[in-house]
């Protein structure tokens, strides 16, 4: 078996009158995420990197923003239908690991139920799903509070 990586990166920008979902926690916040969908920036990251990692293309081609059954779509939901195309192009996810940065409200306190949330949809033990968050203390466009981002990598085995 061969060992495949992919990375993904997303952003989103931060505005009011949206919910600020982050690894399908929805979180107290008085800006949240703008995006066709409900913009959640660690998921869309880790779709992304697993899709790279089978050579599936991106979140895009799969879930383009031109489809209005896009429209406010649960992104955990999105990242459940990606799991069975992996599958079938001969590969098994193995490990995930993403960043958030967003420069408030603190991460910490959501960090545990966003592993749990991203490990339920891969079926994957918590041990092979970790969550970091930062900030950008005060710098570019996370640390002015203008949008968020994530990175994330994926491995999976080629079958």
């Amino acid at each position: 078996m061969a060992t495949v990586t992919g990375i993904g990166w997303d952003v989103h920008p931060l505005v009011p009158d949206r919910p600020l979902v982050i690894g399908g926690v929805t979180i107290a916040s008085e800006l949240g995420l703008d995006g066709h969908s409900d913009a959640d920036v660690l998921t869309h990251a880790v779709i992304d990197a697993i899709l790279g990692a089978a050579g599936l293309g991106d979140i895009g081609e799969l879930f383009p923003d031109t489809e209005e059954r896009w429209r406010g779509a649960n992104s955990i939901e999105l990242l459940r239908e990606v799991r069975p195309l992996v599958l079938a192009s001969g590969h098994e996810l193995v490990h995930v690991d993403v960043t958030v940065l967003l420069e408030r409200p603190k991460l910490l306190p959501h960090k545990a139920e966003m592993r749990e949330n991203l490990a339920g949809a891969l079926e994957l033990s918590l041990a092979h799903v970790n969550v970091k968050a930062t900030r950008g203390e005060g710098m570019g466009f996370v640390g002015r509070v203008e949008g968020a981002a994530a990175l994330a990598i994926a491995t999976l085995e080629a079958r």
